[in-house]
């Protein structure tokens, strides 16, 4: 029995560290956008879906880093694109709020969902003023309107955030101004709470409820 559970312990020590250093050798090709050996690493057995400690899959780090090459690899091996890490956030999430427009693009083509429940592609480029990816995403079907679960919409969060350019691009594209979350506030309320006199002067010129 002794001798069956050191050979058990060899066989791990042995595997453990080469697992590792395949998943290390994943994780730098994605950081500098090596194609060619994502490709191989995948050929060779790695699973494409393989999360990292902190719960994000590869193509969510490929696409945190907005890295097109490594990103086309990744969806060559067809990943799960409905994937989120512990924050709720996918890969199409992560590439529309750093404002990786070819990401978002490569992910759309590969049918990632525009839409879902609760935060959305949407709504976290509005958070960042990512006015290229919002227009992108609502050509592709983005719901202009849809809501987190606290009933925050895309045009809430650009007002409260400030972002002028942001408020109007999503007004040209059908916005609802009337809308209100789950405190009742409006895009106008929280672009007053935070001092945003230019956005709040837009929103006052269409008629936007206090």
């Amino acid at each position: 029995m002794k001798k069956i559970l050191f050979a058990l312990f060899l066989v791990f020590s042995l595997i453990r560290p080469a697992s590792a250093g395949v998943y290390e050798d994943m994780l730098q090709a994605i950081k500098i956008d090596d194609a060619a050996t994502v490709s191989s690493l995948l050929q060779r057995g790695m699973d494409v879906n393989t999360v990292s400690p902190q719960g994000e899959t590869l193509l969510m780090l490929a696409a945190r880093e907005g890295n097109p090459g490594v990103v086309k690899a990744l969806l060559a091996a067809r990943p799960r694109l409905d994937r989120k890490n512990p924050l709720g956030e996918s890969a199409l999430m992560l590439a529309a709020i750093l404002g990786h427009t070819q990401i978002v693009t490569l992910l759309l083509d590969s049918g990632a969902p525009v839409n879902q429940s609760g935060w959305t592609p949407l709504i976290y480029a509005a958070a960042r003023n990512q006015i290229e990816v919002a227009r992108l995403l609502v050509t592709r079907g983005a719901d202009v309107d849809a809501s987190s679960d606290s009933g925050t919409t895309a045009l809430m969060m650009a007002a409260r955030e400030g972002h002028l350019r942001m408020v109007l691009l999503l007004l040209e594209l059908g916005a609802d101004a009337k809308l209100t979350n789950d405190q009742n506030q409006s895009a106008l309320t929280l672009a007053q709470g935070r001092g945003h006199e230019d956005v709040v002067s837009v929103l006052r010129r269409i008629g936007a409820p206090k």
